[in-house]
């Protein structure tokens, strides 16, 4: 049976020890929380729940909401930004979590997995980096609230 090591694990063994990036190994654990209360909010509207600074790692986060209505549909995705060299990033509705009814309130988990965004350090100008929730299918009213964990030093 073989031991293997991280690659964060495998700079801290080096000579001389590699110094990891402090999002990756003893950084403070901070939260972004938003809440939005929606009255008749339109489909296809983009609620802005917060800004990530540059550098921030995303761990994880949920997604709670009241049952918004028949036919409605919440995804959890980022604005259009510009990046740390000022490129322009276009919006992704569903980077964090893909749309899914919201007709009776539930709690789910956003950035479960790599593929939607568990992990990823957000690069991003001074503005920061819009985290929206994107509201599809129909009207909704209700409370909505997204947190995510996240570590940035």
């Amino acid at each position: 049976m073989a031991t293997v090591y991280s690659t964060q694990r495998t700079n801290s063994r080096a000579t001389p020890v590699v110094m990891n990036k402090t999002n990756e190994m003893g950084g403070r654990v901070r939260v972004a929380h938003g809440v939005y209360e929606a009255s008749a909010l339109a489909a296809d509207d983009v609620i802005e729940m917060f800004r990530l600074p540059d550098g921030a790692r995303i761990l994880t986060g949920s997604l709670a909401h009241d049952a918004l209505g028949a036919s409605t549909q919440l995804s959890v995705g980022h604005g259009a930004y510009a990046n740390a060299d000022g490129t322009t990033v276009a919006l992704d509705a569903d980077e964090f979590k893909a749309a899914a009814s919201s007709a009776s309130a539930a709690k789910a988990d956003i950035a479960a997995t790599l593929a939607l965004g568990s992990g990823i350090e957000i690069d991003a100008d001074d503005e920061g980096y819009p985290v929206t929730v994107t509201l599809t299918g129909a009207a909704a009213t209700g409370t909505i609230e997204l947190t995510v964990l996240y570590v940035v030093d």
